[in-house]
């Protein structure tokens, strides 16, 4: 048999012993040496499942390695870890980015070094010893960067313990704080453009309630205006009458009457009758203005829907002028360069909301000068009105030039503007099939450019 065989090889390597056979029929049989056999196989097997096992928790724990370190060079944060003396065990990739070291440089060096002074040194040191078992929050200290700059950090420090709480060291954290009071300013300017925009739109709403108002009162007014106006002008013919009238009675012989001619001085009758035509002309001129006025305000209230009309854009442009001018402070003056007959379709009242804007913004732009002045010229071109509205104000910058026409952007203090003049008028001016547009100017001020297709007649 082949196992006997085995044996017998084996029986001439093992040298004979005092008091047993070397014969393997006198010493192990062959059920032993299966035995024998059996266990080999049996532990061999168990270290190849050791070994497997063995690579793969090595494949694990290289792959939990790699995590770590993927997560500490993402930080954005610094992360110092140091042992109970202060000295620097790990730190990622954001630090030696910092202080323009390698992870070798820094390794076994004292925490301390990083400070910008002895005097943030000992502050560190005093700070971490009192800190090192509950740990430190947020506290600012000075580092010293890779140029050489003292840049201020907000920094955490936590203690390391191992299983069994035995204090290891500290885990040290921080971010410069230049970035936390840029990130704390963006937040400060939203909340600040939230507000204004909460104000913007509660005061948007406040004008379209005030615009159905003044609507409502300007009708209101039409019927008592329409009232007067028509009582003037039959007083004005009943005053020609009566003075046809006085007038025979002046020249027939009654007048010589010494009674009458006397209450015709005392009463002075000539004086009244050479007034009466001033006064109602002049009473006659007032309603017809405040028929103007009251027109216009329903013109220029929101129930001035986008009703097609033929629309004179001279006399939306002088009455715009008109009505700013007479608020507009002495040092606001407007020339007016205007070709005849400038006319399109659409709402007078919403083009003219447009103007007034312009001319608003205009005078506003020149509040601070002496000399504020804005020429406005209009011509026909090409089946186009163009209407140019030029200051000498301040003017905008370039970056601003185009966000113009955004709801909510104003270059106004908190509280002087809307920031929907522009927006409204330039929806407006689409709309019509207009455009409108702005531009710099290169001795200062800004340029509106008004174009709106014009009424074929």
């Amino acid at each position: 048999m082949p196992m006997m065989n085995t044996g017998s090889r084996m029986s001439t390597i093992v040298p004979p012993v005092e008091g047993l056979s070397a014969s393997p029929a006198e010493g192990l049989g062959e059920d032993a040496w299966i035995e024998v056999i059996q266990k080999m196989d049996e532990v061999y097997n168990d270290l190849l499942q050791y070994e497997v096992a063995l690579e793969e928790k090595n494949a694990a724990l290289e792959e939990s390695h790699q995590f770590i370190e993927s997560v500490l060079t993402s930080m954005s944060d610094i992360l110092i870890v140091c042992d109970r003396n202060g000295k620097i065990v790990e730190v990622n990739a954001s630090l030696c980015q910092f202080v323009g070291k390698a992870p070798v440089d820094l390794e076994q060096t004292l925490v301390f070094d990083l400070f910008a002074n002895d005097a943030e040194r000992e502050k560190a040191r005093a700070m971490f010893g009192r800190s090192g078992q509950t740990g430190l929050t947020d506290c600012e200290f000075f580092l010293a960067s890779s140029d050489g700059a003292t840049v201020p950090v907000s920094m955490n420090c936590t203690p390391r313990v191992s299983n069994t709480g035995k204090l290891m060291g500290m885990v040290v954290t921080g971010r410069p704080v230049g970035e936390l009071r840029r990130a704390y300013q963006a937040l400060r300017q939203a909340h600040d453009d939230l507000k204004r925009t909460q104000g913007q739109l509660l005061h948007a709403e406040k004008m379209v309630s005030l615009g159905r108002l003044v609507a409502g009162v300007a009708h209101e007014l039409n019927n008592p205006i329409s009232f007067v106006l028509g009582n003037v002008f039959s007083l004005k013919r009943y005053a020609q009458r009566l003075e046809s009238y006085l007038g025979a009675v002046h020249m027939s012989p009654a007048a010589n009457d010494p009674v009458l001619d006397g209450l015709r001085q005392e009463l002075k009758i000539d004086r009244v009758m050479a007034d009466l035509p001033g006064l109602i002309d002049g009473m006659i001129e007032g309603g017809e203005r405040t028929r103007d006025i009251v027109d216009a305000l329903k013109r220029f209230s929101a129930a001035d829907r986008m009703v097609a009309e033929q629309v004179s854009l001279n006399e939306v442009i002088e009455r715009s002028v008109r009505w700013v001018v007479q608020s507009a402070s002495a040092n606001f003056a407007v020339d007016l360069d205007l070709s005849p007959n400038l006319v399109c379709a659409g709402s007078s009242g919403q083009l003219q909301q447009v103007v007034m804007n312009l001319i608003q913004n205009a005078r506003d732009a020149t509040a601070s000068q002496s000399d504020g002045r804005l020429k406005i010229t209009g011509h026909v071109d090409q089946g186009m009105a163009t209407l140019s509205f030029a200051d000498n104000g301040s003017g905008i910058s370039e970056e601003n030039l185009s966000r113009l026409f955004e709801p909510f952007f104003t270059t106004k203090p908190v509280g002087q503007g809307t920031g929907l003049g522009l927006s409204i008028s330039y929806g407006i001016v689409e709309r019509h099939g207009g455009k409108l547009s702005a531009t710099i100017l290169p001795a200062g001020g800004v340029e509106f450019v008004l174009t709106l297709p014009v009424e074929s007649k």
